[in-house]
Protein backbone atom coordinates (compact mmCIF):
# COMPACT_ATOMS: atom_id res chain seq x y z
CA UNK A 1 0.00 0.00 0.00
CA UNK A 2 0.97 3.41 -0.59
CA UNK A 3 0.49 6.12 1.71
CA UNK A 4 0.16 9.66 0.85
CA UNK A 5 -0.79 12.58 3.59
CA UNK A 6 -0.68 16.07 3.62
CA UNK A 7 -1.47 18.77 6.11
CA UNK A 8 -1.95 22.26 6.08
CA UNK A 9 -3.86 25.16 8.01
CA UNK A 10 -3.89 25.87 11.83
CA UNK A 11 -2.72 28.89 13.96
CA UNK A 12 0.98 28.76 12.87
CA UNK A 13 -0.42 28.01 8.78
CA UNK A 14 2.22 24.96 9.12
CA UNK A 15 2.41 22.06 6.16
CA UNK A 16 3.46 18.48 7.03
CA UNK A 17 3.85 16.14 3.86
CA UNK A 18 4.22 12.26 4.38
CA UNK A 19 4.92 9.28 1.71
CA UNK A 20 5.57 5.98 2.57
CA UNK A 21 5.10 2.45 0.87
CA UNK A 22 3.62 -0.38 3.64
CA UNK A 23 5.95 -3.27 1.97
CA UNK A 24 9.25 -1.63 2.68
CA UNK A 25 8.30 0.23 5.86
CA UNK A 26 9.62 -1.27 9.00
CA UNK A 27 6.30 -0.83 10.13
CA UNK A 28 4.60 -1.20 7.34
CA UNK A 29 2.09 -4.21 8.55
CA UNK A 30 0.79 -1.63 11.14
CA UNK A 31 -0.15 1.00 9.33
CA UNK A 32 -2.06 -1.98 6.82
CA UNK A 33 -4.12 -2.90 10.28
CA UNK A 34 -4.59 0.33 11.42
CA UNK A 35 -6.04 1.21 7.96
CA UNK A 36 -8.08 -1.97 8.07
CA UNK A 37 -9.72 -0.85 11.72
CA UNK A 38 -10.75 2.30 10.11
CA UNK A 39 -12.49 0.63 7.14
CA UNK A 40 -10.46 3.37 4.82
CA UNK A 41 -11.71 2.29 1.45
CA UNK A 42 -15.43 2.83 2.88
CA UNK A 43 -14.23 5.68 5.34
CA UNK A 44 -15.75 9.47 4.53
CA UNK A 45 -14.98 10.95 7.83
CA UNK A 46 -16.57 14.56 8.36
CA UNK A 47 -14.25 17.83 8.47
CA UNK A 48 -15.29 19.65 11.04
CA UNK A 49 -15.25 23.85 11.08
CA UNK A 50 -12.58 25.56 12.30
CA UNK A 51 -9.83 27.56 9.93
CA UNK A 52 -7.82 27.35 12.90
CA UNK A 53 -7.69 23.26 13.01
CA UNK A 54 -4.59 21.66 10.49
CA UNK A 55 -6.55 20.10 7.70
CA UNK A 56 -5.37 16.77 6.44
CA UNK A 57 -5.99 14.92 2.89
CA UNK A 58 -5.07 11.45 2.88
CA UNK A 59 -4.81 9.17 -0.19
CA UNK A 60 -4.05 5.59 -0.16
CA UNK A 61 -3.35 3.02 -3.26
CA UNK A 62 -3.68 -0.40 -2.88
CA UNK A 63 -3.05 -1.85 -5.52
CA UNK A 64 -6.67 -0.77 -8.23
CA UNK A 65 -8.28 0.87 -4.92
CA UNK A 66 -7.12 4.32 -4.40
CA UNK A 67 -9.64 6.21 -1.83
CA UNK A 68 -8.94 9.70 -0.22
CA UNK A 69 -10.46 11.50 2.83
CA UNK A 70 -10.24 14.71 4.41
CA UNK A 71 -10.03 15.80 7.97
CA UNK A 72 -9.57 17.94 10.49
CA UNK A 73 -6.93 17.42 13.17
CA UNK A 74 -8.80 18.63 15.84
CA UNK A 75 -7.45 16.57 19.08
CA UNK A 76 -10.35 14.09 19.48
CA UNK A 77 -7.79 11.54 19.53
CA UNK A 78 -9.00 7.65 18.18
CA UNK A 79 -7.89 6.00 15.34
CA UNK A 80 -7.58 8.69 12.98
CA UNK A 81 -5.33 10.63 15.54
CA UNK A 82 -3.22 7.35 15.78
CA UNK A 83 -2.89 7.26 11.69
CA UNK A 84 -1.46 10.75 11.81
CA UNK A 85 0.45 10.40 14.45
CA UNK A 86 2.01 7.08 13.18
CA UNK A 87 3.01 8.75 9.81
CA UNK A 88 4.31 11.73 12.18
CA UNK A 89 7.09 9.22 13.50
CA UNK A 90 8.29 8.20 9.98
CA UNK A 91 9.98 11.50 9.54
Amino acid sequence: MKISARACGGFAGLAEAYDLDTTSHPDGSGFEDLLQRLDFFSAAPSCPLGADLPRWEITVEDGPRCHTVFLREDGSGGDWQALLDRLRSTA
